[in-house]
């Protein structure tokens, strides 16, 4: 038999630990499988851990209740002093080698509802069965038996860690994406600094209580640091959590971690935030999360569609639909579906998005109409740019959204931005994808700049509107020379509408004319069709900048389509001046087509907003002077020829 371990455990010997288990399942199970089995027996072991104090109360309890119709759930907790019991006669350590799959199933049926629901998110039962087959049932088990993960042994805070650690761990033998279930506690802890700080004084009252939703949850480990932030600042105070969270089993280790902390997890729910808001109609006063990076929602679609078109602003997506291809911006806006009214308080919003989101999509997508609705209701309070390197399973450029719908006066109208992407420590050993951490002297170096709220090196500070533009499109006209060739004349005999053939054939070989009017006057054409003039124009006509321009019926000239551009002009500047100063200058020419306006405010040219980042911390770095560069070469080529001297001689 394996060794047993009978030691307390912490987070340096419970890897090797837990590997010595999985180590037991080599073989039999493939290692993508081994968190499958891992991760539910750890969670069964630590509620064993943390009920069993009281265990032999609520047994007697439970057998003094029998018979009376009495509803345990309301008398077996208080014993219990957690918000869950088992009232089973077995643990681990004695399940026994003979029935070890019947008496761990007896056991598990013992359980709380509220709890029991935990294994069968797992799937448990289909495990035992496969350990049992596999003669490794009672192995197992004893193994877990022996480790303490009582609560004054294992913090929640660290037990939080520990399944983290075996999420990350068994991700990786499954090649699968662990980042995608939890969220880097330094970031979480910035992200919660930075939503919690402006309400520092509310958090610290007598007797309060606020709740706080993620809707992609994973673990629960965001909500957890919200709790133990808020607990570190005021002991009396009390965050209520409300998730959902896709995946069964990461949503059963953030149950059992909510169980344990004596929450009601009927707050949690399990399903697709974007297809199935399972908590409708809640509204929370602080949100937190981080949705999984650049994930299409394809999937969901036809719901997701169907809700923006039949509900439009009464319901979650009024303002438009990200592209199929990211559903980070999807995710927001349910966050703001969450909003509590101003009057009753607001809610604050943290959230954590990759960059796409800032600037993805030009004037009148979907992306850009989430944005203005954003900012033209003054919303974003602030957007922080993350280091790279700070994820498990990505090293992308990553930035917290700040948002609220009850700005402190000196903030109204405007958004800050942060520079936090140079504010980071080295790991000593990477995991995974991340190599860095963001130390507490910085996350208080970030939170500080947030809270002066002034323009500096690492902030700057916005009107919403600096953000928005018109894009406005500006035509030239259709400047065509018109000759009869063989070729041209046999084109425009087979197109649709051809007309008067034998007119333009008797201008064969008399050369291009300069003008549409010229080339018809010529041919003794005095008047044309719609079809007649298409044909004459795509057959007989070169584009030639020499040439006049086509008119219409009217006089006016046709817009070349070729020549189309269009122009971002900034809301604070007014469309002539600017056309006036940039365009007409370098094309005389060119005319604004006023006929494309704004289908929200009428306006000429559509409405835009993006968030280009960079572009308002670009500094300039000079390229190197060319003789140094020259000198450096010179350098290395005397380095190499000494090289080869050697190997020649």
């Amino acid at each position: 038999m394996a060794r047993l371990y009978q030691q307390p455990v912490n987070q340096q010997n419970l890897a090797d630990i837990i590997w010595d288990v999985a180590d037991a399942l080599r073989g039999p199970f493939k290692p993508s499988l081994y968190g499958r089995i891992i991760l539910p027996f750890t969670v069964l072991r630590r509620l064993e851990c943390v009920l069993e104090p009281t265990r032999d109360a609520v047994r007697a309890q439970h057998a003094a209740l029998a018979g009376t119709g009495v509803d345990l759930d309301l008398v077996l907790p208080n014993v219990a002093g957690a918000t869950f019991y088992n009232t089973s006669q077995f643990t681990l350590a004695t399940v026994g080698s003979t029935a070890t799959r019947a008496n761990l199933e007896e056991y598990l049926s013992r359980f709380s509802a509220n709890a029991r629901q935990i294994f069968d998110h797992f799937g448990f039962d289909n495990w035992l069965v496969k350990l049992e087959q596999a003669n490794l049932l009672y192995l197992i088990t004893q193994k877990f038996s022996v480790i303490d993960l009582h609560p004054k042994v294992l913090s929640n805070h660290d037990m939080g860690l520990v399944f983290e650690h075996l999420i990350r761990k068994f991700a990786e033998a499954a090649n699968d994406d662990a980042g995608e279930y939890f969220t880097p506690r330094d970031v979480v802890r910035l992200v919660t600094t930075l939503v919690f700080a402006t309400d520092h004084a509310a958090l610290n009252g007598q007797g309060v209580v606020r709740t706080v939703y993620d809707c992609a949850a994973g673990t629960g480990g965001f909500l957890s640091s919200a709790i133990e932030q808020v607990a570190e600042w005021n002991p009396d105070a009390k965050l209520v959590p409300y998730a959902q969270e896709l995946n069964p089993e990461t949503y059963a280790i953030s149950v059992a971690d909510k169980l344990i902390q004596g929450y009601d997890v009927r707050n949690l729910k399990l399903g697709n935030t974007l297809s199935d808001d399972q908590l409708p109609g809640e509204r929370f006063d602080y949100c937190l999360a981080n949705p999984p990076f650049g994930v299409k929602w394809e999937m969901v679609q036809k719901l997701v569609n169907a809700e923006h078109v039949n509900l439009g602003y009464a319901g979650r997506f009024g303002p438009g639909l990200p592209r199929v291809g990211d559903g980070s911006l999807l995710f927001l806006m349910h966050l703001l579906s969450k909003r509590k009214p101003a009057e009753q308080g607001g809610t604050r919003i943290g959230i954590v998005l990759s960059g796409s989101p800032l600037f993805n999509g030009g004037a009148g997508s979907g992306e850009s109409e989430i944005r203005r609705w954003i900012l033209e209701n003054d919303w974003l309070e602030a957007i922080v740019a993350l280091p790279t390197d700070l994820f498990y399973n990505t090293g992308i450029g990553t930035y917290v959204w700040v948002l609220s719908n009850h700005k402190a006066l000196g903030r109204q109208g405007k958004v800050q931005l942060i520079d936090a992407s140079d504010q980071h420590s080295p790991m000593r050993k990477s995991l995974g994808s991340k190599r860095k951490t963001i130390a507490q002297a910085q996350i208080d170096a970030i939170a500080r700049w947030h809270d002066d709220f002034a323009d500096g090196p690492h902030s700057k500070l916005f009107d919403t509107t600096d953000f928005g533009y018109r894009r406005i499109t500006v035509e030239r006209p259709l400047r065509l020379r018109f000759e009869v060739t063989v070729a041209s004349l046999k084109a425009y005999a087979e197109a649709k509408g051809s007309d008067q053939v034998d007119r333009f054939a008797a201008l064969a070989g008399r050369g291009a004319f300069d003008s549409l009017n010229a080339f018809l006057a010529a041919a003794d054409v005095k008047k044309l069709g719609k079809a007649t003039r298409k044909a004459v124009l795509d057959s007989f006509g070169t584009r030639d900048p020499a040439a006049r321009s086509v008119t219409d019926a009217d006089g006016q000239p046709v817009a070349d389509a070729d020549l189309r551009e269009f122009e971002n002009v900034p809301l604070k500047q007014d469309i002539r001046d600017h056309f006036a100063r940039e365009v007409l200058p370098h094309v005389p020419d060119a005319w604004i087509d006023e006929g494309k306006t704004d289908p929200k405010e009428g306006g000429v040219g559509i409405v835009g907003y993006e968030i280009n980042f960079n572009r308002y911390f670009y500094t300039y770095v000079p390229p190197r002077p060319l003789d140094a560069i020259d000198a450096d070469l010179k350098a290395v080529e005397a380095e190499i020829a000494a090289l080869l001297a050697e190997v020649t001689h």
